[in-house]
């Protein structure tokens, strides 16, 4: 176990909301100088068109003729694999320590991910990210990092007070034209989805159980890009194959067993990580 405030500056009140609440806003995490330097990196990975095992993007009139400007846009997966910047920010020691506190025990890195949502992009449908990732036992934990300011209008992110108390749900056909994934889960009786107002640099901390998701970009102009990385803590002994390698605050490779099966729903084993 780790001291749970040592290095996080994180207050008890932090703690406690966590615990209580399933999810921390830290604000200011980063600086504008850092997030902008997010910004030109993915901008310069994205102006490649494709990179494999990442993203493949089409051009911007063809992904309208296809019904999504997010085929133009598509989120990049695990760019830590094949960009450095990527697994700075992945393994960034102060993301790391706040991990360390909130877990309350050294952190393991399993994903980034990058999103670029712009103006008129549909959504993510409400879901739970250990679905996903099966971490056994106990949890994920997500760091949601805004690249852009994120509000309701151009679909900022939605959570679930609480339900970090809820099992892993299976989940319904979500519908599509609200939504670029197909799974949705439902909001239990008396929950109410929140949404998270957040400035560029600001970090959403939240459990892998809690149930979140977001609606469309309804803005004009405005991208809301974000930098979402997963974690488990070092005690886990199992998580999903695809998630392989793990990487300790280090940057070395550290083993776990792969949970390979499906899980309660007996289809999460074919998933390629949350969405």
């Amino acid at each position: 176990m780790v001291d749970k405030l040592a290095g996080a500056n994180l207050s008890e009140a932090d703690l406690r909301h966590f615990e209580t609440e399933g999810y921390l806003i830290v604000r200011g995490l980063f600086a504008a100088d850092e997030v902008e330097a997010l910004r030109r990196n993915f901008a310069e990975m994205h102006a490649q068109r494709s990179i494999p095992g990442c993203f493949e993007a089409l051009p911007i009139e063809e992904a309208r003729r296809q019904g999504s400007i997010l085929k133009a846009y598509p989120r990049m997966m695990h760019p830590h694999r094949v960009n450095r910047l990527s697994m700075d920010y992945m393994l960034d020691p102060r993301v790391m320590d706040i991990l360390a506190a909130l877990l309350g025990e050294e952190p393991i890195a399993a994903q980034s991910m990058f999103y670029w949502k712009p103006p008129g992009a549909e959504g993510q449908a409400l879901h739970q990210d250990n679905f996903y990732l099966k971490v056994e036992p106990g949890t994920c934990i997500a760091a949601w990092t805004a690249i852009d300011d994120a509000d309701e209008e151009n679909g900022g992110l939605f959570v679930v007070p609480k339900s970090q108390h809820e099992p892993i749900q299976c989940p319904h056909r979500a519908d599509p034209s609200q939504s670029f994934t197909v799974d949705e889960v439902d909001v239990p009786e008396g929950l109410t989805p929140m949404p998270t107002t957040l400035k560029a640099g600001d970090v959403l901390f939240f459990n892998g159980s809690v149930i979140h998701g977001s609606y469309p970009n309804r803005s004009k102009d405005r991208f809301r890009r974000a930098f979402i990385c997963h974690y488990a803590g070092e005690s886990a002994e199992k998580i999903g194959k695809w998630y392989s390698p793990l990487y300790n605050r280090q940057g070395e490779i550290v083993e776990r067993e792969d949970n390979a099966g499906s899980g309660p729903c007996g289809t999460e084993f074919a998933a390629t990580g949350p969405h």
